[in-house]
């Protein structure tokens, strides 16, 4: 080791305290980069396997496939597994006590299908045979029968079909027993024929058998052997390798061996999951998004360390001066600085990476608490460690240190002896580098004066402070604005299911079934409302929503010179809508005494053609203005004028229950006065769809309550469990996105209090002249207030626009899966705005503190080194 490389570990351990905070900065930085380089591993790792917990290990189906398909799907080079199932049908449950729920539905899989799929064994085992058969824990516990391991079923296996001649086809375990008003059925069982099973094992409930199904799920065995000349197999594909041409290829395959399109389908959530999106759009946005983030933090990682060894160079500089004053040369003095960069990365790399993994660990576990508390999830986030990922991680710290490092080393080359010992490089002291605007001591006073010229002539340190809170800034409000946009693009994807569950109810005795519901504990908000869909206007052109303009059949549309829109009519209970009127600023009498409704004008719909989701205007009119009601005969297209209506007010807050209506829809609240009103009660009441929403506490056990009443099982719709996956995607990115911007700000804050710490000490001998000259106590406060001042304004005037910027480059992005209007997020703003000013005004008290008490003799003696 040469002699400056030693003179620079020497310096580094007498400056403890400079080389700790450098040390601490880099690993946090360091740990950051690991913690991106492995969450997005881990993050898809627990998605990955909580879809395949739920649904199985499939990454596409093939339906109704002969032997001859099945061969060619299992020869095929991309083909990893083949699961073989098939629905064998649905037989009448003797003595079964649950008339909603009479029959038992056999489905048979191979043995790959008992590993592939959450078939999951309580007692006995899996079927071995075509004549042994598994059956679930509820069959055995609610069906009324004490069926048991060992005990002989003779079935009369055949297919649902409805007594309504207008279903023609064989009805699965998505749709809920048929039945009457009064209970009487309404389906029989066709086509079936007599199977003997012995039963050899016992399972959980599977998770793909809906409250609502009619039939208890068994699972019997399929022998390929004596099935190889039968059709109607489905064959689930476990494939080698997922690769973005999965759906042209697959395409292609079907295309070639005579399967029809809608015979095979994709497992969206697993490719999803696992990197594979058919939206083109949608993964550009990820991919995009997901380096716009990335490269936020590199950049505030690599600005944090810059500013510790920017700081380091500058108070070494008389170091570095009295090297060059015994013939270092400009190599040396660079090198320098690399050394002492390689030095501390030695020591925070590796230190880093650890914490990097064990704070990822720690952030795991108490997010497995919320998730699977809150959400109901069963597997849990785990730190997934791959080679690739701590290589990335690794490298990008050597480049950021090297990059932190690069400028500082030059600047140290370059300086020469006279100066570094003068130090006249970091204290600028010609006129026109401190010179101030006359106007500041005029509004401020003498002390903003000297305050903005200590600024000017410290101007490196100034810049480092600055710079550190602008990088604050910019990364407080980017990811800020990136979680909010995240929220709603997911509520866009989901069209406004702005509820937990929906109840369809009967009209007869309706109200004591309400009561029951919206009374049990859990429940924390309710609507209830009359809809009725068959109902349309007609709209002047310049009224109509600008992307139907656009469309290719606008023109063809036209009758009269009027445009048709379908409308959606809800009329809520007097109570709902009382507090829905409040809150969108409606008189409550005028939609109660007359024929007045409230519009949503606000549209929201999956443009196919484009690839995204759309948020738009949905009508362009104002209050006053009424709009023509037709009912529509469907089968002949006559239509049938029932009223004029008001429109009382124009929002796009919708009521619980309602969704967002697509382009050339309109949805219109009303009174059910208004209801019964309109074309003198033309609307039949027995037509119209009642509907309870709930939102819950406790969805889940809300549910299984409402189950316990009988004739409204199979209505019963939660949106919950449904939205459950997005809720959890959001909520996980924002902890993370949160905890980033978190670790980033305590940093930065680290820095500025260092940062005008440093300042402060090195301007002691500035201090005590002052006060030797007659600066009060009142006066040395209100220059370090204006100093606060000049140093948030300075920060704003930069960290705000570039904000802006990164704002509308993140929402660009976004529109190539979205569309909606650009919006500030003005909270926020405001937020950073006081934030800046506290840390700063925090920051220069805290360290004036520490030199108000100094003695002015002692304090003009000092030299600063």
């Amino acid at each position: 080791m040469n002699i400056v490389n030693k003179l620079t570990i020497r310096h580094l351990i007498q400056n403890k305290r400079r080389t700790l905070v450098t040390i601490i900065g880099v690993i946090i930085s360091v740990a950051m980069l690991t913690a991106v380089a492995t969450i997005g591993v881990s993050f898809m790792d627990l998605l990955k396997r909580q879809t395949i917990s739920e649904d199985g290990e499939w990454h596409l189906v093939y339906h109704n496939v002969d032997g001859k398909q099945i061969e060619k799907i299992r020869k095929d080079a991309n083909t990893e597994k083949v699961i073989l199932s098939r629905d064998l049908g649905f037989a009448l449950l003797d003595g079964g006590k649950d008339k909603y729920k009479p029959y038992l539905f056999i489905k048979e899989y191979n043995e790959q299908g008992f590993e592939q799929f959450p078939i999951e064994l309580s007692s006995g085992r899996f079927p071995q045979m075509a004549e042994e058969i598994v059956i679930s824990d509820e069959m055995s516990e609610k069906s009324g029968v004490p069926y048991k391991i060992g005990d002989v079923l003779t079935l009369d296996i055949g297919e649902r079909y409805a007594f309504d001649e207008e279903i023609d086809y064989p009805l699965d375990q998505s749709f809920s027993y048929m039945t009457d008003q009064k209970g009487k059925s309404e389906e029989e069982l066709r086509d079936t024929k007599a199977r003997e099973f012995t039963i050899v094992g016992i399972i959980k409930r599977p998770t793909w058998e809906a409250p609502w199904s009619p039939g208890y799920t068994a699972i019997s065995y399929f022998d390929e052997e004596a099935n190889e000349k039968e059709n109607g197999v489905n064959a689930s594909v476990v494939l080698k390798k997922l690769k973005g041409s999965i759906f042209k290829d697959t395409e292609e395959f079907a295309e070639e061996h005579n399967i029809p399109h809608e015979n095979y389908e994709f497992n969206h959530d697993l490719l999803r999951y696992s990197g594979v999106m058919k939206n083109g759009g949608m993964r550009t946005t990820l991919y995009t998004l997901s380096a716009i983030i990335m490269l936020i933090i590199i950049v505030g990682s690599v600005s944090l360390i810059y500013n510790a060894f920017a700081i380091s160079v500058s108070e070494r500089s008389r170091h570095l001066g009295m090297l060059s004053s015994v013939g270092a040369t400009r190599q040396q003095k660079r090198n320098s600085v690399f050394f002492e960069g390689a030095v501390i990365g030695l020591i925070s790399i590796p230190i880093g990476i650890i914490a990097g993994l064990i704070g990822m660990g720690i952030t795991f576990m108490f997010i497995n608490q919320m998730i699977q508390g809150v959400f109901g999830v069963s597997e849990g986030l785990r730190v997934t460690v791959t080679a690739s990922s701590i290589l990335i991680a690794v490298l990008v710290s050597i480049l950021t240190i090297f990059i932190s490092t690069f400028i500082p080393a030059r600047r140290a080359s370059r300086v020469s002896a006279i100066d570094a010992i003068r130090q006249t490089a970091d204290v600028k002291l010609t006129g026109k580098a401190v010179k101030t605007s006359k106007l500041v001591r005029k509004l401020f006073g003498i002390e903003a004066e000297i305050g903005l010229k200590n600024l000017k002539r410290n101007k490196r340190r100034y810049q480092a402070t600055v710079f550190s809170l602008v990088i604050s800034i910019i990364l407080f409000l980017t990811v800020s604005y990136f979680t909010d946009n995240l929220k709603k693009s997911a509520e866009l994807s989901q069209i406004g299911m702005n509820y937990d569950m929906s109840v369809g109810v009967d009209h007869e005795g309706d109200d004591q079934l309400i009561q029951s519901i919206i009374s049990m504990d859990e429940v924390t908000d309710y609507n209830i409302m009359t809809q009725v869909n068959n109902l349309k206007t007609w709209i002047d052109p310049q009224s109509i929503a600008d992307p139907l303009r656009e469309s290719a059949t606008f023109e063809q549309e036209f009758q009269d010179g009027k445009y048709p829109y379908y409308i959606n009519l809800y009329a809520l209970k007097d109570e709902n809508l009382k507090k829905y009127a409040k809150e969108v600023g409606a008189d409550y009498n005028q939609l109660q005494n007359g024929l007045a409704a409230i519009v949503i004008d606000k549209a929201k719909y999956e443009d196919g053609g484009a690839g995204k989701y759309v948020e738009t205007k949905a009508i362009h009119t104002k209050t006053g203005e009424k709009l023509d009601l037709y009912t529509e005969d469907w089968e002949t297209g006559k239509e049938t004028n029932l009223d004029k209506i008001t429109i009382a007010t124009l929002t796009n807050q919708l009521p619980m229950g309602v969704h967002s209506e697509g382009l050339g829809g309109l949805n219109l609240i009303v009174s059910e006065a208004t209801l019964n009103q309109l074309g003198e009660g033309a609307l039949k009441e027995e037509e119209n769809n009642v509907y309870l929403y709930l939102n819950s506490k406790d969805p889940l056990k809300t549910q299984k309550k409402i189950e316990e009443v009988e004739r409204v099982r199979h209505y019963i719709h939660n949106v919950y469990q449904n939205r459950q996956e997005e809720e959890q995607l959001i909520m996980l990115l924002s902890v993370f996105t949160y905890g980033f911007i978190s670790l980033i700000t305590a940093i930065s804050i680290a820095n500025i209090l260092n940062t005008i710490s440093t300042s402060i000490s090195l301007r002691k001998r500035e201090f005590a002249m002052l006060k030797s000259m007659g600066m009060t106590p009142k006066g040395f406060n209100k220059m370090i207030n204006y100093e606060s001042i000049f140093y948030g304004v300075k920060a704003l005037l930069y960290g705000l626009p570039l904000s802006i910027a990164i704002m509308l480059l993140i929402y660009r992005v976004l529109m190539n899966s979205f569309s909606y209007p650009f919006t500030l997020p003005w909270l926020s703003l405001l937020s950073v705005v006081v934030a800046v000013f506290l840390i700063v005004g925090i920051a220069m008290l805290y360290s004036s503190s520490k030199v108000k008490k100094e003695n002015i003799i002692d304090a003009l003696k000092q030299e600063n080194i």
